[in-house]
């Protein structure tokens, strides 16, 4: 079953760039790829990297940054008054 993520949140706009990959760090061990509920980490030449809109999809979990082992992610949160607002869940 695949859950509808748009009736649960409204999305404001001008996050900028809030997540990185440092492809130097990058093991290509691909936990980004399998913990990300929203797909949004593909490996590529085995080095991590973001989906060109993810700042559009992206559910500000920090879930890849979590799990990044060799701190080759790095997360922020958005600027306030932009990103995700959960109204229901």
């Amino acid at each position: 079953m695949k859950i509808d993520v748009k009736n649960l949140m409204k999305r404001i706009p001008g996050t900028g760039d809030f997540i990185s990959v440092d492809p130097e760090k990058c093991i290509g061990c691909g936990r980004c790829t399998v913990v990300c509920v929203m797909n949004l980490w593909l490996l590529r030449e085995g080095v991590a990297q973001l989906v060109e809109d993810y700042q559009e999809k992206c559910l500000e979990c920090a879930a890849c940054y979590s799990v990044c082992e060799p701190d080759a992610i790095q997360f922020r949160y958005p600027k306030g008054g932009t990103g995700i607002i959960y109204e229901q869940g």
